[in-house]
C-alpha cells in the first residue's frame, strides 16, 4: 500500500443520500438519547444487538481509520475502525460510511464522520436479511494519512462457535434483531459482532468456486461436514456449516483468483466483514491470499452393463441455440455419464431461447444437442418432449423452459401413445395384466394449482430388454423468495416449500396409480427437484413406499448435486419404485462435473442410476 502525506490541512465533505433500497431504523431505544459532539465511539454506533441504538439519529465526529474503500456499484463508501476498541465483544469497532459516490478517502486515513445512522437491509425489507449499520449522508474530515490499519481480528476454527443462531424473539415475529448478541455461543452472532471491522483468514480452503461476479467461498473449518473433494456438505437443516464465509476483491475484477472447490487461498484474505444481499457475511478483501490448486478434476462415471439400462438427469440451466455450451455438454453426456440411455434433461429453452415472441417449440434446441453428441462419439439419440403454453411454465421470461428425454433406440424402445400436450393430462390404465399410460409422452395433471407457473412433470414409457419402465421427469418450483441461512428470522423461513410440497403430492399420488395397476412396475422419477433428499418434499415423494431417492444409497459426505454458498447439496434426484430399489443391482452415481468448477457449463451436476429391470 503506497503511503500518503502524514497530514491532510483541508476537511474533505462528501454528501451523500440513501440508496432506495436503504432501510432506516425509525426508532431507536429508549436509552439512546442524542449524541454528544465528539464523545461517541463507533462501539457506542454499533451497539451490543443488531440494530444501532443511535439508528435514525444525527452522530457527530464519529473517528476511526479508513480499512476499506469500495468506488463501485451501488453500495459506494468506506470502512472505519476504532483502533481503541472498548471491552465488550459484543460492540464492532468498525462500521461502514455510505456515501453515494466514488470516496474521496483513502485506506490509513484517520477520519471524523458525522451524519446520520440507518440500517440498510440488502435485498430490501421483504427478503428477510439482517440490515447493515451505517452512517449515511456523511461529512468527512481527513485528519491524518498513512496511519497504520487496526490489527485484523482472526477468524478462525477457533474463534467461530459450533452453534449457528439463537432461536429468533417470538414477539418479533422470530427476529433474532433485538436480542444481544452472544458471540462466544453463535457463529452468526461471532460474524455480526465483527460486522465493519478488519479481520483476516488463513490458509482457507475453498468450497464455493468462483461465480461470473467475482467471488467465492471459503471454510475456515476444514473438518465441518467435509467430502473427499474439499467441499462442506450440507446434510440437514441444522448443519449450515459455521465455517463457511464468502470472499468478495475491493480490487480489480481481473485480479481475482478463478477458483474450483478443494483448492486454497494460501497466506492471508483480510479486509472489512461485509453483509450483503446475496451471501450474508462476507469479506471484502483487501489482500486476498495466493491461490493454491487442490487438484479437484471433473469425474466420470462407468459405462453400464449389456444387461443394465442406465437412466440420467441433468440440468442444462437454460439451453437455447444461442449457447456456445452445446459441444462441452455433449462431452458431459459422452464421456462422463457414458452415454446413458435415458437422460432427462431440464430447462431445454424453445428455438429463440429468452426472445419473447410466442415461440414454444425446441426442435433446433434438442438437434443441437443431439448432433453435438453425435460428434463427440456418442449415440444419435431419440427424443421426445411437449411444448408447453407459452409463458405458462416459469423459468426466464420468454423461454418456455421445460423438461425432455433423449434416449438410445439402439439400446432402449420409446412407447408412442398419441394425444399428449401441454394442457391434457395423461392417465394410468390396465393391459394386458399391465400397467401403461394413456398418453407417452404425456403430462402429469397439467390443470392442478400446484404446476401453477411451473414446470409440469413428463412422463414417458420405455422398454427395455422387453420390460416397461416408467420414467417421469421433474422440475419442480424454485427456492427463490425463500429467506436465508443467514437472515434475521431464525429458523428461516422456507416459504417455496408450500408448492413444491404440492407437487410431490400429485407425482406420489401418479406413481402409487402406476402401482395400484401392476404393484412390481419399474417408475423412476426423477429431475430437478430443488430440495434436499432430507425435505419434507422428498418424504412426501416417497410416501407409502411408492418412491425412494436413491442418492441415500451413497455415503452422507457424497451426496450432492449443487454448491449454494459453500455448501454442497443436493437439489437433482433419481427416485425409484420399490421394485427397482429390491430388485438388486442398483447403483447410483452424482458425477461432479459443473458445480465445483468456476468454469461450470451448468449449475447442476448429472445424476445416474443404473438397475436391470
Amino acid at each position: 500500500m503506497a503511503s500518503k502525506s502524514s497530514t491532510r490541512l483541508a476537511a474533505l465533505t462528501v454528501a451523500a443520500v440513501c440508496s432506495a433500497a436503504s432501510t432506516v431504523a425509525l426508532t431507536a431505544p429508549a436509552h439512546a438519547g442524542p449524541a454528544p459532539a465528539g464523545s461517541l465511539r463507533i462501539h457506542d454506533v454499533q451497539g451490543s444487538t443488531r440494530l444501532s441504538p443511535y439508528a435514525g439519529k444525527q452522530v457527530t465526529d464519529v473517528a476511526g481509520i479508513v480499512t476499506g474503500v469500495r468506488g463501485y456499484g451501488n453500495s459506494k463508501g468506506f470502512w472505519i475502525q476504532d483502533p481503541r476498541p472498548d471491552d465488550d465483544p459484543a460492540t464492532s469497532e468498525g462500521v461502514f460510511v455510505f456515501t453515494n459516490e466514488a470516496p474521496r478517502v483513502a485506506v490509513g486515513d484517520a477520519v471524523t464522520v458525522s451524519g446520520t445512522v440507518s440500517e440498510y437491509v440488502p435485498g430490501g425489507t421483504s427478503s428477510g436479511n439482517q440490515s447493515v449499520t451505517e452512517i449515511t449522508r456523511p461529512t468527512v474530515t481527513v485528519v491524518s494519512s498513512g496511519n497504520a490499519l487496526p490489527a485484523a481480528t482472526t477468524v478462525s476454527a477457533r474463534s467461530v462457535p459450533r452453534a449457528y443462531a439463537p432461536e429468533g424473539d417470538d414477539a418479533a415475529n422470530g427476529s433474532v434483531n433485538g436480542l444481544r448478541l452472544r458471540p462466544a455461543r453463535y457463529a452468526l452472532d461471532h460474524y455480526e459482532s465483527l460486522e465493519g471491522m478488519n479481520v483476516r483468514v488463513s490458509d482457507a480452503r475453498v468450497v464455493g468456486a468462483t461465480d461470473p461476479y467475482t467471488e467465492l467461498w471459503v471454510t475456515v473449518k476444514p473438518r465441518e461436514n467435509p467430502n473427499r473433494r474439499g467441499g462442506t456438505v450440507y446434510g440437514s437443516y441444522g448443519a449450515q456449516n459455521t465455517g463457511r464465509l464468502q470472499i468478495q476483491s475491493l480490487g480489480e475484477p481481473a485480479g481475482f483468483p478463478a477458483a474450483d472447490v478443494g483448492d486454497t487461498l494460501t497466506g492471508t484474505t483480510s479486509g472489512p466483514l461485509d453483509y450483503n444481499q446475496y451471501g450474508g457475511y462476507t469479506l471484502a478483501a483487501r489482500e486476498i491470499g495466493t491461490l493454491e490448486s487442490g487438484g479437484t478434476e471433473r469425474e466420470s462415471t462407468r459405462r453400464q452393463s449389456a444387461r443394465e439400462l442406465a437412466v440420467a438427469t441433468y440440468n442444462v440451466e437454460n439451453l437455447d441455440p444461442s449457447d456456445d455450451t452445446f459441444a462441452a455438454h455433449a462431452d458431459a453426456i459422452v464421456h462422463r455419464l457414458k452415454s446413458p440411455d435415458v437422460v432427462s434433461l431440464e430447462e431445454i429453452q424453445d428455438n429463440n431461447g429468452a426472445t419473447d415472441d410466442g415461440t414454444v417449440a425446441a426442435d433446433e434446441t434438442v438437434g443441437r444437442l443431439i448432433d453435438a453428441i453425435v460428434a463427440a462419439g456418442g449415440p444419435r439419440y431419440d427424443w421426445r418432449g411437449i411444448d408447453p403454453v407459452d409463458k405458462a411454465d416459469g423459468g426466464e421470461p420468454g423461454g418456455n423452459i421445460r423438461q425432455a428425454f433423449l434416449f438410445n433406440p439402439e439400446r432402449v424402445s420409446f412407447t408412442d401413445r398419441p394425444g399428449g400436450d401441454a394442457t391434457t393430462a395423461t392417465g394410468v390404465r390396465k393391459v394386458r395384466g399391465g400397467a401403461a399410460l394413456t398418453h407417452s409422452p404425456g403430462r402429469i395433471a397439467p390443470a392442478d394449482p400446484a404446476w401453477e407457473d411451473s414446470r409440469k412433470p413428463l412422463a414417458g414409457e420405455f422398454v427395455f430388454r422387453g420390460r416397461t419402465v416408467f420414467v417421469i421427469a421433474n422440475h419442480f418450483s424454485s427456492k427463490g423468495g425463500d429467506q436465508g441461512l443467514t437472515a434475521q428470522y431464525q429458523p428461516p423461513a422456507r416459504g417455496s416449500e408450500t408448492q413444491r410440497h404440492a407437487q410431490a403430492r400429485v407425482v406420489n399420488t401418479f406413481v402409487k396409480e402406476i402401482l395400484a395397476v401392476r404393484k412390481d412396475a419399474d417408475v423412476v422419477a426423477l429431475g430437478d427437484i430443488n430440495d434436499f433428499e432430507f425435505s419434507r418434499t422428498t418424504h412426501i415423494l416417497e410416501d407409502g413406499g411408492a418412491l425412494w431417492s436413491a442418492v441415500k444409497s451413497l455415503p452422507e459426505s457424497e451426496r450432492y448435486s449443487y454448491v449454494y454458498q459453500g455448501n454442497s447439496q443436493v437439489l437433482d434426484q433419481i427416485l425409484v419404485s420399490p421394485s427397482v430399489r429390491h430388485g438388486g443391482h442398483l447403483t447410483y452415481d452424482s458425477v461432479h462435473v459443473n458445480a465445483e468448477f468456476h468454469d461450470q457449463i451448468s449449475d447442476h451436476d448429472p445424476q445416474v442410476v443404473r438397475f436391470r429391470p
